[in-house]
């Protein structure tokens, strides 16, 4: 891999990717939306350039890729609306999506790329307890997990008519710097960090969390060595109560901190135990994290401090 296209890259999932691609001294094309406010996040250099190209004109990004004189071979796709709360249901919203994906095959074999590699869902499951693969059978419960299994299935299709190589991801509980301010970590970490205690359940439930850094790890791995046709579980392989996560948190911001263990129950529908099965991954990029959780979470705090 010589240079990559990155669509969706400002979250930590995609900067996660272009750390790791840049590491690895692959040019980065990043795909931003013209009204980004989050475009800041990118970095321009010799080796990464920024384009500007929204979901919905994704027919104008060769042109726009050839005019910085980078020849991409891989073409990473992040990009998705309605991502959070009542949007995750607005079935016009999340269809649209869907062609978006396909749009962006159609990009990347103008492009001349050889591979495509999309960012999937564990909402793709719907409620499963267990470890996640490609054999577990997918039962999505609402509009955004339904629209990641079908963008997934028809950019496959997609990529064998025009002769690139697919892989489809399925990503878990990712953490890390730019995620999204109300998940269980960075929620925790506000609160800690302004001196309030965090009300949480018991926490029992058996998690698997994976640092932004390894994520983009798994991706530029993928890109290397994924194998075609393929679905891969994105995750660290490693299930831990959910109580030891939020301990390695409040040792991270301060030690003494108070948790409120128990003080939220647990919803009707709570899932217990979640993981990804990464053998596959493991077996076919050799990839492992890097990062322990508390390492991870280290990091993650202290960009936080810096942010507030």
């Amino acid at each position: 891999m010589q240079a990559a296209v990155v669509t969706g890259c400002t979250g930590a999932v995609g900067l996660g990717l272009i750390d790791a691609l840049m590491k690895n001294n692959v040019k980065v094309i990043a795909v931003v939306r013209k009204d980004s406010k989050r475009s800041c996040r990118i970095k321009e250099s010799d080796s990464l350039k920024k384009v500007e190209c929204d979901l919905s004109e994704l027919d104008k990004l060769p042109k726009l890729v050839q005019e910085t004189g980078v020849k991409p071979d891989v073409f990473y796709h992040f990009g998705w609306d309605g991502t959070f709360g009542d949007c995750r249901n607005d079935m016009y919203i999340q269809n649209m999506n869907v062609k978006y994906a396909l749009d962006a095959v159609n990009a990347a074999a103008v492009m001349g790329c050889s591979a495509f590699i999309g960012a999937g869902s564990q909402a793709e499951y719907g409620r499963v307890e267990g470890k996640l693969n490609s054999q577990v059978p997918a039962f999505p419960e609402n509009g955004y997990g339904m629209a990641k299994l079908c963008a997934g299935q028809m950019t496959r299709i997609q990529c064998e008519k025009l002769g690139i190589r697919h892989i489809w991801t399925r990503i878990l509980s990712v953490y890390g710097p730019y995620d999204g301010s109300a998940t269980m970590v960075m929620s925790t970490i506000g609160k800690l960090l302004i001196g309030e205690k965090p009300s949480c359940t018991k926490g029992e439930q058996m998690w698997d969390y994976l640092y932004s850094k390894d994520a983009g790890k798994a991706f530029y791995l993928l890109g290397e060595k994924g194998i075609n046709g393929k679905v891969y579980c994105i995750g660290g392989g490693e299930a831990r109560p959910l109580k030891d996560y939020i301990e390695d948190i409040r040792n991270a911001v301060n030690p003494e901190a108070e948790i409120g263990f128990g003080e939220v129950a647990y919803g009707p529908r709570q899932v217990m135990y979640l993981c990804a099965d990464i053998q596959d991954l493991v077996k076919d990029t050799g990839f492992a994290p890097d990062y322990k959780f508390s390492e991870g979470i280290a990091e993650t705090v202290e960009w936080c401090k810096k942010e507030i």
